[in-house]
């Protein structure tokens, strides 16, 4: 038993005949592609992807502030720079 982590699926066979349709018909969701009902990948549109990624990076950045917090501050001004 595989999870399928997208509300919609899609066979490799349909999808090579008709991608466009298929992308179209997710309205802008991720899809899993199906090899013999089994997840073999997932077809993540651009937009969500960008979100996806945008979102990774809050979280790294956030990572690093949370282990910065606790360090000496330095005083700077903008002249200096």
């Amino acid at each position: 038993m595989h999870s399928i982590l997208a509300d919609s699926g899609v066979s490799i066979s349909d999808l090579k005949k008709n991608p466009s349709a298929v992308i179209e018909a997710a309205g802008g969701l991720p899809i899993a592609v199906l090899n013999r009902n089994t997840p073999a990948a997932y077809l993540v549109p651009a937009k969500a992807w960008e979100a996806l990624m945008e979102h990774l990076e809050d979280l790294e950045l956030a990572q690093i502030v949370r282990e910065r917090a606790g360090q000496k501050r330095i005083k700077v001004r903008l002249e200096d720079l």
